[in-house]
């Protein structure tokens, strides 16, 4: 049958149009194939990631010279079995997706639709007339990533490793099974294999395997929250703990007492950081896996979100010489992030900076970072006394656990350090106060407390399927108190659900903070003892504004919804 095929791209010159339309210049031209030549990077992106021009109008410069459309994947709403038309491997190595399928044929988006081999190449494996449009290759590779699951894999490798263990009968061996050196194709392996592919693919933080009464449920957090990824046979639940046991050097004999570990694992070609910590339960054990994906990277201050106002103050802050500065809330508000986001920044030649965590989850070149280690009584205590004899310009605390940790974090900040840690607690005000609870004396915390950021994390509502809402009167009488007369006038949105944010209507997180100084007045106060003087004092502070208003500011403008508000910031003070 021969292959039919529609609108082939002809071969275009881009850097000599480019100049035509003085879009660029000779000079930047030259510079471009120059770094191209080295790198063997397509010429159009070689321009972009040079700044000669954005991304945008190079796209829609190629919509204008090959007479296709321009189409924004962030407000496409595609339907993943067309999508999936294109194998995975020819999607990422051409950088296409089908988009629609009609009878006349295929609309097939593009990040390079000058590229004639790879038209040519997915012309024969589609077998249809095309007809191409350009798309942004940074939505394309999200869109790829989200359509491209591993879920019916992962179901196909459950299956497969409960028929073995039927197969082997009640006699088998788990720890042999899961265990056997250079078995990269036992059924246990891909699965875990495919698992950690699949749970880096849409960017989970972690992933929990739960045995039940008649079934194992494997479920991803996404965005701070869990959804199901598959449901399998709860007999392969003793062969997949055993064999991460393994993977963390953990005792496979032991089912009784919870363990922790930690590993290594490769995807893609690159090293991923798994914490693993294991629990009894009624059913059998159940296995929940940190992943510390260094695809992420770091984030830098102004990418963590806070308010410009926040920022400057924040800034400043721990940019003082000696002091400590403390980011505090739950577990999974960002505090770490906005950690290393801060450590990023005072990273110079001229600075040394120690860290002592529990793990460390990034690790940063020119730092020199500790993990404690209890089993060898490597607490933070031990490593912080060692930690002032190194000579060292700024200390991260992991966390504040205890008097003796948060006694000596603040004496190293009276001696001439910058102190930067973590405290769990419900907002700034009741930070210092909560110090004070831990046995440390008043004295100390107001001469060494610099300031106190708060944070919480917020979902985003979905851009691709954004539409405006009317609230509850519920949620009405919250905006009332943060906007006063304002919030009649104001609009809120919501995400409808689309093929974007799996339906959910959100996609991805944004901190909302609370700062506090520790100025002269807040000083006198901790001073005096009396913790309502502080709280007074605190809430009178020029600028301060609670979590709870920041986080209204964002569903006023659009960014997350009063149901975030509520949940995120429920049970605080209006």
């Amino acid at each position: 049958m021969a292959v039919t095929t529609a609108e082939r791209p002809r071969k275009i010159r881009i850097g000599d149009l480019l100049i035509a339309n003085k879009i660029i210049s000779q000079e930047q031209l030259n510079t471009a194939l120059a770094d191209q030549k080295k790198s063997g990077r397509k010429l159009g992106r070689v321009l972009i990631e040079n700044g000669f021009l954005s991304e945008d109008q190079m796209l829609n410069f190629l919509s204008q010279q090959l007479n296709i459309p321009y189409i924004d994947l962030k407000r496409f709403n595609y339907k993943a079995e067309i999508v999936r038309l294109i194998p995975e491997v020819h999607a990422r190595r051409f950088r296409a997706i089908v988009l629609e399928d009609k009878p006349d044929g295929l609309m097939v988006g593009m990040a390079d639709p000058t590229d004639i081999f790879a038209y040519d190449e997915l012309a024969r494996v589609l077998r249809r007339p095309l007809r191409l449009a350009v798309v942004k290759e940074t939505e394309l590779l999200k869109t790829v990533d989200r359509v491209y699951r591993r879920t019916e894999e992962i179901s196909d490798l459950a299956a497969e490793l409960e028929q073995e263990l039927t197969a082997a009968g009640a006699g088998v061996d788990l720890a042999q099974l899961a265990a056997a050196e250079g078995l990269t194709d036992a059924p246990v392996v891909k699965l875990l294999q495919s698992m950690f592919e699949d749970a880096i693919q849409v960017n989970a933080s972690d992933i929990h395997i739960e045995p039940e009464e008649k079934e194992l449920r494997i479920r991803f957090r996404q965005d701070g929250v869990l959804r199901v990824q598959t449901i399998a046979d709860r007999r392969i639940a003793g062969a997949l703990a055993t064999r991460i046991k393994l993977m963390a050097n953990l005792d496979i004999s032991e089912k009784r007492l919870p363990q922790d570990g930690r590993c290594n694992v490769r995807i893609r070609d690159k090293s991923i950081d798994v914490r693993i910590s294991t629990m009894p339960v009624q059913w059998g054990e159940s296995v929940v896996m940190r992943l510390l994906n260094p695809f992420v990277g770091v984030l830098t201050l102004e990418q963590v979100g806070m308010p410009k106002g926040i920022l400057e103050r924040y800034r400043r802050m721990i940019h003082s010489p000696n002091g400590m500065v403390l980011v505090t809330g739950p577990t999974g508000s960002g505090k770490t992030t906005t950690l290393y986001a801060s450590l990023l920044e005072l990273n110079r030649p001229e600075s040394k900076i120690l860290t002592v965590e529990d793990p460390i989850e990034y690790r940063i070149a020119g730092i020199n970072q500790t993990q404690v280690n209890p089993k060898i009584e490597l607490t933070f205590g031990r490593v912080l006394r060692s930690m002032l004899r190194q000579d060292p310009d700024i200390i991260l605390v992991g966390e504040m656990r205890d008097q003796e940790t948060a006694e000596i974090g603040l004496r190293a900040a009276m001696t001439g350090h910058l102190v930067l840690s973590t405290l769990h607690t419900n907002d700034a005000i009741s930070t210092a106060l909560r110090l004070i609870d831990m046995g440390v004396e008043s004295y100390m915390v107001a001469a060494s407390l610099r300031g106190i950021v708060s944070q919480r994390l917020v979902r985003r509502i979905c851009e691709s399927c954004a539409e405006l809402t009317e609230i509850s009167p519920s949620m009405l009488a919250i905006v009332r108190v943060e906007a006063g007369d304002k919030a009649d006038s104001l609009r809120f949105k919501r995400g409808r659900g689309c093929s974007h944010c799996n339906g959910t209507g959100y996609q991805g997180r944004i901190g909302i903070f609370e700062f506090l100084e520790m100025d002269a007045s807040l000083v006198a106060a901790m001073h005096s003892g009396d913790p309502s003087a502080f709280a007074t004092a605190a809430k009178k502070q020029a600028g301060v504004q609670s979590l709870r208003r920041s986080a209204v500011i964002l569903a006023a403008q659009g960014i997350t919804t009063m149901d975030q508000v509520a949940r995120v910031t429920f049970g605080m003070e209006d």
